[in-house]
């Protein structure tokens, strides 16, 4: 098999429809377009959600919510994972990332209380719930928090 003998598959290649090219074509004089109408005529097509005049439904409907600007993403990682990670030192938000248990586009780390710790582990973390803080103290870990200049600890 050489690149010259290559061909498409049959069928899978179909010719470009040209219409307006003379009535022997097939395609002429409304060049598929019927007689009259809004859809026939240039640049006669009706915008997306016009429902002919009647009230469309995305103004029927009442407007909702907001996005919030200053929304925090975090990372979550809970006790349990936690507990599985054979790593000596600190662990942060950059092992975790390195580990493939935070994704890469989180910024801030927070850590959850779901599953148990034994071993003491030393954690730096922008959050931290009130289950995984006394279940990592009780374990006889440390708890380092981040906080931004100014802010108090984020312990929720």
């Amino acid at each position: 098999m050489t690149l010259d003998s290559l061909r498409p598959h049959p069928g899978s290649k179909r010719a470009k429809k040209r219409v307006g090219r003379g009535q022997g074509s097939g395609h002429g004089k409304t060049a598929c377009r019927g007689e009259n109408g809004q859809k026939s005529r240039s640049g006669g097509s009706v915008r997306p959600g016009f429902e002919g005049g009647q009230m469309p439904l995305y103004r029927k409907l009442p407007k909702r919510g907001f996005k919030n600007r200053f929304r925090k993403v975090y990372g979550v990682l809970n006790i349990g994972d936690l507990a599985e990670i054979r790593h000596e030192g600190v662990v942060d938000l950059a092992t975790l990332k390195a580990l493939g248990l935070v994704r890469k586009r989180h910024h801030l780390l927070k850590i959850l209380g779901e599953g148990e710790i034994q071993r003491p582990v030393t954690v730096r973390v922008h959050a931290i719930s009130e289950t995984a803080k006394n279940k990592i103290e009780t374990a006889g870990g440390r708890i380092e928090i981040i906080t931004d200049r100014g802010q108090e600890a984020n312990i929720v």
